[in-house]
């Protein structure tokens, strides 16, 4: 496995396996690696002939009040995990390669609409940061095919529009959140919990499954469905709603009545430690 640091190494490494009519599959991730991220390497592994894991933990998508300095990072760790599983090739710049004028960042990808609510509505410019660092990522690795998880359900929604907006040569294929034992969607932000903390965690994949069983008996009320939802979240001392949302699949507008493809999604802090999840409702998850 081979680490690259600087984009220059980084295209010369692209322009070889192009020549050898290798295609690549890319990984992006903020390191502190999990299973998680391992199974999108695993489903990686299976599509490509070579796989690229970036590791940045990205400044551009922290607001100023958030964890950009205190985000947990363990390089060592990482590429150890990277190498058991199969990687070829990490990423690993640093922010004044990939952004040699930040703070001053005169570019960026802003994607509209899908960016309104949920996560959008509560970390304003995040997803700009997102989409910039994605873009700017993708046309560095140029692979045929990038992998992101579930559980960043809105994030992978806003890569894929702006993919095909901006004809981006690449798929975005898409894996199942990837859950600890007792349905706590795995996170590195999980570290931040403490004991008490990582039981009442529990609540956001408590408060899905009630969702999800009311719709399978028949409900399409979605005032009812996060009321629901709600009441489980209110048990648990730590927790604080930041929003329970009822969505279109595709759009991520808001809906009153589930007609068609949906998606639950929620954040809550627990403790100071901000957590998100998601499930679809009234269909599967398109893996393309």
């Amino acid at each position: 496995m081979e680490t690259i640091r600087t984009i220059a190494e980084m295209r010369r490494w692209v322009k070889e396996k192009a020549v050898q009519q290798r295609e690549i599959g890319f990984v992006p991730t903020m390191g502190y690696l999990h299973e998680g991220h391992l199974s999108l390497v695993d489903l990686a592994k299976k599509e490509n002939h070579e796989v690229v894991m970036s590791i940045f933990v990205n400044p551009l998508q922290f607001g100023p009040q958030e964890d950009y300095n205190t985000y947990p990072r363990d390089f060592d760790r990482d590429s150890r995990l990277a190498k058991e599983t199969g990687v070829d090739v990490i990423f690993a710049p640093s922010v004044e390669e990939m952004y040699p004028y930040y703070p001053r960042q005169l570019t960026t990808v802003q994607v509209s609409e899908l960016t309104d609510g949920l996560c959008g509505a509560s970390r304003p410019g995040h997803f700009t940061g997102v989409a910039t660092v994605v873009c700017k990522l993708l046309n560095i690795i140029q692979p045929q095919r990038a992998y992101f998880g579930q559980k960043d359900y809105q994030q992978v929604q806003v890569v894929k529009r702006m993919v095909k907006d901006l004809n981006i040569p690449v798929v975005i294929r898409t894996a199942p959140t990837k859950r600890e034992a007792d349905g706590l969607a795995m996170s590195s932000r999980n570290t931040y919990l403490s004991a008490r903390e990582r039981k009442d965690a529990l609540c956001l994949y408590e408060s899905l499954l009630v969702c999800s069983e009311l719709y399978e008996k028949g409900e399409r009320e979605a005032s009812r469905l996060k009321e629901a939802m709600r009441k489980v979240i209110a048990g648990r001392p730590s927790a604080a709603i930041d929003y329970i949302e009822i969505c279109d699949a595709e759009t991520l507008q808001p809906v009153t009545q589930i007609t068609g493809p949906s998606v639950a999604a929620l954040a809550v802090k627990i403790g100071r430690t901000r957590l998100i999840d998601n499930m679809i409702l009234g269909g599967n998850l398109n893996c393309s």
